[in-house]
């Protein structure tokens, strides 16, 4: 394209003839090099510029004495053209560089949250199956990290027929929390199956081996087991090792976050009292399991996002669980301060079928 503005300007100056001349618009020759190519290419043809307007300046019969004045100022103005275009190509590259860059960034980071949702859900495996509820489990990276962490969920059968639901949050952001959770993942399976108790002992019995293995880690947990009645209904029985309440949203409509007395995270103090609460649960009843990183925002009290939790369960408690997990993520803005992990049961009527 400069070459072309550069040849035209040419062509129409020596059709006019030297009685008219267009040497002043040569000073948009560098600044059109400016906009597509380097700085080089943009002084060569400012250079090129200043030749044609000296030359045909000649042609055109301006440097006698009445235009010589003038003529010298068209010359001033297409080195200071130059120069213009010169810097304004720098900028332009510079801004190029930037967004290339920004881009580039971007794409990492899209790459990373991908790998890193990747991986949890194949540490944290396929949503659970179990027989009279329906579940939905969704997990989401925090934004700012980008990498695996220590949120985690579960839900398995034991031997007499009831039903553990966990959900729980190891400190830590790295490769380290996702083995503590790992870990942490399977130990509870293992007491769960192997110890005759409450939730409130499995999480004593966890706190205790934890603190026996010598495992240094804080984590959050809640413990919670359902055990289905022959009259339909279940009870819900859980303990709360000072993670998020869990939110009840009832088939009726009411919804209520199911908070209590506040009990020690694990990995602090071994041998910490444990409560045991109780619930009747109905059909069509909703229990949603969840980390901190679903209801915490910058800037914002804590009780401001129980708030806005339960509040979207009123709304929206009622639909299938698929679509009310994505339905949260989705008010989220896909962009969390810290990882978000979800497990959401609901009790069927009996000989409903199991589908989410």
């Amino acid at each position: 394209m400069p070459a072309a503005v550069l040849a035209f300007f040419v062509l129409v100056d020596l059709a006019l003839g030297p009685d008219q001349h267009v040497l002043g618009v040569m000073v948009l020759v560098p600044m059109a090099a400016a906009t597509v190519f380097a700085r080089r290419a943009t002084v060569t043809y400012g250079l090129l510029a200043l030749l044609a307007v000296a030359l045909l300046g000649v042609y055109d019969r301006q440097y006698t004495a009445d235009a010589v004045a003038a003529q010298s100022l068209r010359l001033f103005g297409t080195v200071l053209a130059t120069v213009l275009a010169v810097v304004a190509c720098t900028l332009r590259l510079r801004r190029e560089q930037q967004v290339a860059r920004l881009s580039a960034q971007a794409a990492a980071d899209r790459a990373a949250l991908h790998t890193a949702e990747t991986l949890q859900r194949h540490l944290l495996g396929e949503p659970p199956d179990v027989p009279h509820l329906s579940t939905a489990v969704r997990y989401l990276p925090a934004s700012r990290h980008a990498q695996v962490g220590g949120d985690w969920y579960d839900a398995f059968l034991l031997a007499d027929g009831l039903t553990v639901l966990a959900i729980g949050d190891v400190a830590g952001h790295d490769a380290s929390a996702a083995a503590t959770m790992a870990q942490v993942r399977g130990m509870l399976r293992a007491i769960a199956q192997s110890t005759a108790g409450s939730p409130a002992t499995v999480l004593s019995v966890l706190d205790q081996v934890l603190a026996d293995l010598d495992l240094h880690t804080l984590l959050t947990v809640v413990v919670a087991t359902v055990e289905r009645r022959d009259d339909g209904s279940a009870l819900l029985c859980w303990s709360n090792a000072g993670h998020a309440p869990p939110v009840l949203a009832c088939a009726d409509g009411r919804t209520s976050l199911l908070e209590r007395t506040p009990e020690r995270l694990l990995g602090v103090a071994p041998g910490a009292h444990r409560t045991d609460h109780e619930l009747l649960l109905h059909p069509g009843d909703t229990v949603l399991l969840y980390t901190d990183g679903l209801v915490e925002r910058r800037r914002v009290p804590l009780d401001q996002g129980f708030a806005w939790l339960v509040g979207t369960l009123e709304t929206r408690g009622q639909e299938p669980l698929d679509r009310l997990c994505d339905g949260l993520l989705s008010e989220l803005g896909g962009r969390v301060d810290d990882d978000v992990a979800m497990l959401a049961v609901r009790l069927r009527d009996r000989g409903q079928p199991g589908l989410r």
